[in-house]
This record gives structure tokens, sequence and C-alpha cells, in this order.
């Protein structure tokens, strides 16, 4: 990675100028972990070589918490709803996350370097993990809690992980494809129980020494691997290094977020995504922010409006079907304790539930949009306009474009692929590589910019508004037709609760605007041929009349990734004969 020098950072600024619509809370000092890089924001000091986010963050924090200097908010707060509870101050997340890290490295004989993967549910110790893997500059690849025994074995053998550890729920499945893992070396397990075979993580940290000297990291070192969605293919390993997630925070301004230490977030995402990372990680805890976390076995809106009333979340992170499915509540029997700043990220939100959850709860929703590659590259920031449909302007550090198929600018209002300028500087928070495959990395680059695969425009503001994915783009008797257009038009409409919109073939126009409907549970019809005409006339009021679905499926679910995201492809691949 090519370090940003002093005149670098100062041209960034000049083009990208950062977002300042925060305002200080009176108890955050001068001293505090962010204000120490002031210098380095504004151009006067050159981006640090050496840089760990548990040393030079949390164990800061740590000492600002002992000299009171901190609200007495926690640090991290998890609840299961059955009335188990855990708090830890940043002291106490240092002295647990390093008996994990030695327990990793004496016992497990893990080195720098060494990858671990780690598959658990919304519980304290993957957090503990994540903590002591910085420490000792282990590679942590996180997994969502729903893999199967197929996709651990995939995320093993292509990563050569050392270790792994997961739960009772998934131990059996990687114990039936653990003698085809032949670097794994040992397997640990978070239960109340024993499994033969396996260590149990709890008794092997417990009985460790709390010290531990924090091992020396570069910014550019190696420090978590995702695995893409894997929505359009094998899931690839996306690596990031200890500057794209651990320092960006520190320079790019609290734009998407804007957290104080008096701030309580509580981000609903699974432990397998980015966002979990940037939303219950490592943002939060550069600004001291309290990180809340609900076990939430199944997300279900009851027992989200209830933690929001029982707690004093500031803060709430959620996918689009979070929201969706919360609009549907009679929210008037609700009061929440005092949130104030609700994010969706993920894919699209549709205007009409923007304005459901405005009319209901008076607060609005800020979009967010970013890939595992980049993070968070376009945000509704506090303080910004919300244009509905729109989701946002370019976060600072990056300059967002829409491009052609040649990487040429375009200018407002014409549609293209979004993009990310990646030359001559990569910015800083970027993906490294994709692990092991040089020829995919490099097609993730047309010319100066790294392309996102994302259709979109942006208009005159500098507001980007999302179209759909390149190959989800239905070209019918020539007219280009994105999904997310067609299917906010539907979403309008009170029969519906969820839609889908994809191609489908058609022997005249070469393909059509086919949508899958989800009714809504309040709505019931005889007659849904009648309705399917109804809901097309509707989208011919709605938008232009050339988009309407020439085809209407009623389904009682949409296929989706475990993050709510609609399996698009999957619908298009059965219309299309290829699933």
């Amino acid at each position: 990675m090519k370090l940003f020098k002093l005149q670098t950072l100062k041209s960034l600024w000049t083009l990208k100028p950062p977002i300042r619509t925060f305002h200080r809370h009176p108890r955050l000092l001068v001293s505090d972990v962010y204000s120490q890089y002031e210098s380095v924001r504004r151009g006067e000091q050159e981006i640090p070589e050496y840089f760990n986010f548990a040393s030079d963050v949390l164990d800061k924090w740590s000492e600002i918490e002992k000299a009171k200097r901190r609200p007495p908010n926690p640090a991290f707060w998890w609840v299961n709803g059955k009335g188990e509870e855990v708090k830890w101050s940043f002291e106490e997340l240092g002295l647990l996350s390093r008996k994990v890290a030695n327990a990793l490295t004496k016992v497990c004989g893990l080195q720098k370097g060494d990858r671990i993967v780690v598959v658990l549910p919304r519980v304290p110790e993957w957090w503990l993990v994540n903590v002591a893997c910085m420490r000792a500059g282990i590679v942590l690849i996180p997994g969502i809690s729903q893999l199967s025994a197929r996709d651990v074995l995939y995320r093993l053998q292509a990563s050569r992980a050392k270790c792994i550890v997961t739960d009772d729920r998934l131990a059996p499945a990687l114990d039936s494809v653990a003698a085809e893992c032949h670097f794994l070396k040992t397997k640990l397990i978070v239960s109340k129980g024993s499994r033969e075979g396996w260590l149990n993580f709890t008794d092997l940290y417990k009985n460790q020494s709390a010290e531990h000297s924090c091992v020396r990291t570069r910014l550019q070192d190696a420090m978590t691997i995702f695995f893409t969605s894997g929505t359009t293919g094998s899931p690839k390993m996306t690596e990031h290094s200890q500057g794209s997630l651990g320092f960006r925070p520190l320079l790019s301004d609290r734009y998407w977020l804007d957290l104080t230490p008096s701030d309580i977030i509580w981000n609903t995402s699974d432990t397998g995504w980015i966002v979990a990372s940037l939303g219950s990680v490592f943002d939060p805890w550069a600004f001291g922010a309290c990180i809340f976390i609900h076990n939430l076995p199944q997300v279900e809106a009851s027992t989200i409006l209830t933690t929001l009333c029982r707690f004093p979340i500031d803060t709430l992170i959620g996918a689009p079907t979070l929201f969706r499915m919360l609009v549907q509540n009679d929210l008037s029997n609700y009061k929440f304790m005092k949130l104030k700043h609700c994010l969706s990220g993920g894919e699209p939100l549709n205007p009409e539930v923007m304005e459901q959850w405005k009319s209901k709860t008076g607060l609005d929703i800020h979009e967010i949009y970013g890939q595992t590659e980049t993070g968070i590259i376009c945000s509704v920031s506090r303080g910004m306009k919300i244009k509905p449909g729109s989701m946002g302007k370019a976060a600072p550090l990056f300059d967002v474009q829409i491009v052609d198929k040649n990487a040429n600018v375009l200018p407002p209002g014409q549609q293209g692929e979004i993009a990310v300028r990646s030359k001559p500087i990569r910015p800083l928070g970027f993906f490294s590589k994709y692990v092991d495959n040089p020829q995919k990395t490099a097609e993730s680059e047309r010319g100066d910019f790294y392309v996102t695969g994302d259709r979109g425009t942006m208009d005159e503001d500098g507001y980007f508004q999302f179209i759909g994915r390149d190959d989800d783009i239905i070209i019918s008797s020539g007219y280009r037709i994105g999904p997310f257009e067609v299917e906010s038009a539907l979403i309008e409409h009170p029969a519906v609760a969820e839609t889908a919109v994809v191609s489908s073939p058609d022997p005249l126009r070469g393909e059509v605007v086919k949508a899958f409907v989800v009714l809504s549970p309040t709505f019931s019809s005889s007659d849904l041929d009648s309705l399917a005409r109804d809901l097309q006339e509707h989208v011919k009021k709605t938008t232009a009349p050339y988009k309407y679905p020439r085809k209407v499926e009623f389904v009682q679910e949409l296929p989706k990734t475990v993050t709510g995201k609609i399996k698009r492809n999957e619908l298009r691949n059965k219309e299309w004969g290829q699933a």
C-alpha cells in the first residue's frame, strides 16, 4: 500500500472535503482518541506506518476511562432477551481479550499472519476473538451464523485456516468435513458443555494470564478476510487491513455514524458481514461509543421494538427488510427510550417505507451504500437533506463517480456504473486484494476506477441513486429498466408487503419485467388475476408505463441471503431455465 504523503492527503481533502455536521459532545475532551489524529486529518502529519486498533485505540480509551474522562457507559452491552446480560468497560474488554490472545497463541500455537475462521452468532465471545486477533496479529475470517457443512468446508479449504471457533449448532457439521481440512489444527467450541476433539473456548481462555504484549502491525498488514455473499458466483476472499478497517474511521470524520462516547449503537447485522465489523466494532469504538447487541436468534419485529423501548439506544442500523417489517406494526403502542438516528443499507430502501417510518416514529432513515471491498462509500449523513430514493453523497476519502464502459466520468443525470477513483492513490478504506486471485483483483478496476458492478445516477447536488446490479438491469424492447424503481412503485400499493422484480423471457420483446409479490398479511383477495391487473395499472400510473410488470406471480416469500438481501439472481435463473 502506498502511504499517503502530506501533499497527497491535502489533495484528497480538496477533492472531497469532509462533511462536518456534528457537534462536539461537552464531555468529549481534546485528549480523546479521535482528537489525537486531528493533525493527520488536516494533512499536517503523515499517516503512521505502524498501527494496531487494539493498542492504539481500545487501550487508549481504557486509559481515558480510568482517568474518568469518558461517560460511564459500558464499551460493550449484550442481552439475550432471557434475562442474561453482559457489560464490559474498555478496561474489562482489554483484560479478557488479552487472555484470549494468550489462548490463541500459547495453546493453539497461532502466530502473526495465521488465519482463524470464526462462525458464531451474536454472542460476546465473537467480540473477544475479534480484539484478541488484533492483539496477536492473527487474521480473522468471520462467517455468517447459518453456514452449512459445505459452506464451512469451502471456507476452510480456500483460506487454509489453522483454527476454527464455533458453537454447538455448527460443530457437528464441521466434524463431518474436518477430515478434508488438512490445514486445520485446532477446534474451539463456545459451549456450556464439552465435545470430543474440541477445546472449550471459555475454559481455555479463563485460565490464561491477562498479561499480553500487543504485536506491532503495519497499516497494510492483513487484519480480516471477508467472504463475499456469493449471490453471483463462488464467494471470493476479500482481504482488509489494519488501515482499511481500523485507521480509516480516525481519518474519515463522523460521516455516517456521528457518534460520541455518550452514545449507544445497536447494529442488527449478522456477524459474518463487513457491516458488522464497521458498525459493531471499529467505527463505534473509534469514537468511544457503547456497542449494544441483542442475541436475536430470530429477527422479529416485536423483539426489535420492545428492545428499543427498554434500552437507551441512540442509533439503530438495520437492513431494509427490517424496516419493512417494522412499519407493518402498530407503532403507536411503542415508545422508544432514546432512539434518534436510524440507518439502513445492504440494498435500497423504498421511499414508501421511509415515509411510513417517519410518519409513525418521527424519525428519518439515513441510507448508506457500500460493498465488502470498499466499506461505506456513500451515505446520508446527519444534517444532510434527505432525498427519497437517494443513498446520499460520496463519503470522505472517496471520489465516487458515475462512469461508462470505458471509465469515462459521466455528467449528472446520466446512468452508468458506480465507481470509485482508485488511481493514482488507492483509498485507505479499500480492500487490499482478493486473496489468491490476482485476476479478479485486476478485473475490479477499469482505467483509474474501481467499478462496483452497480448501476446508478448522480444528480447536480452530488446525490447518488442506485438503479440495480449491472446484471439485474432489464432490457425490454430496447428500454433499460432498473428493478428498484418498479419495486418501489409496487410496494406503495396496500396489498404488497414485499416484492422482487427480474427479467423474464418473452418471444416478442426478448425479455420483460416480471414481479414476484408477497401479499401484506392484512390483505386478502380471492381473485388474484384481478389483483395482478390492478398492480400493473398502479405501476403504469406511478412510473413510466413501459416499466410495468407484464408478468406477476404471487409467492409466500422471497429467496434472501441471511442479511435480508433479495437473491434476484435466483429468481432470474429460474425464469430463464438456469436454476
